[in-house]
């Protein structure tokens, strides 16, 4: 059998983009009775907002900042390259403090802090409220690109969230990573488009960031047009093949005697023959 607290995780890890406050609150509503629940979910929290590239404002800081496994310090702390800062993160409010001074250590820290120039550039350009940020990893020996662009409007009943991950194999130029959109519209009923997109791409070894920056927008750039694409034939194909295949005949359906009914003739009009 599923706990409790295994049950009320998975509400958390599955909370659609800028609604895991009301996701929280729900489950304040619903755990009335066991106050303590909550505070044993710091490890779904911490999955979350890891794996869903959460950003916050340091304390005295105007730019969003990201947090993810990719830069944590251990122990609840993340550090920032652009900022050269480190700094506690409380997972469940969402909120950062203790911001102490951190010196980026790493071979590639050129490559690095050109790279996090040339996609801040990029996702300027094309996402709306977005975050970027790039870290050595796996001693040193990969670099991480992360960018995070969020665009809520709960006036209208949708929020959304763009996550792109590469890993940049300096040393061959080897490109690897994955797409990710989450969509949530909740007017009238509830639908949410979750997809992941495996990408790989090279460039050269030792690559320079405008190298990588215009793998990038490639690749990002036929995701999209694969996305409108798809869109489209579903509007066209699928979305259509759910419409009941009857005649409008408009006139009211008589339901006290729709078990005499003689389907496609009784209520297409037509006649017995």
């Amino acid at each position: 059998m599923v706990s409790n607290t295994s049950a009320v995780a998975s509400f958390v890890e599955a909370a659609p983009p800028g609604e895991l406050s009301d996701v929280v609150a729900d489950i304040k509503a619903l755990t009335s009775d066991d106050p303590n629940l909550l505070q044993s979910l710091g490890p779904a929290f911490e999955k979350y907002n890891e794996e869903q590239f959460a950003t916050v404002k340091l304390p005295g800081g105007s730019q969003a900042v990201v947090v993810s496994s990719h830069n944590s310090l251990g122990d609840g702390r993340y550090y920032d390259v652009e900022s050269q800062s480190s700094f506690a993160f409380d997972h469940t409010t969402q909120r950062a403090s203790a911001v102490q001074s951190h010196v980026l250590e790493s071979q590639h820290s050129d490559l690095i802090k050109s790279l996090l120039v040339s996609v801040s550039t990029h996702a300027k350009e094309h996402y709306p409220s977005s975050s970027v940020g790039v870290y050595p990893i796996e001693n040193d020996s990969l670099i991480a690109i992360v960018l995070v662009a969020n665009k809520y409007s709960p006036n209208n009943f949708w929020n959304g969230r763009w996550r792109s991950l590469y890993l940049l194999h300096p040393s061959t130029g080897a490109l690897t990573g994955s797409l990710h959109v989450d969509v949530h519209y909740y007017e009238d009923g509830n639908v949410r488009l979750l997809t992941t997109k495996p990408v790989s791409a090279s460039v050269s070894a030792s690559p320079s960031a405008q190298d990588v920056v215009r793998q990038v927008a490639a690749v990002e750039r036929k995701y999209q047009e694969d996305l409108n694409r798809a869109f489209a034939s579903l509007s066209e194909g699928a979305f259509k093949g759910l419409r009941r295949q009857l005649p409008v005949t408009r006139q009211k359906v008589e339901w006290e005697k729709i078990a005499g009914y003689r389907l496609g003739q009784d209520i297409g009009g037509g006649r017995a023959r």
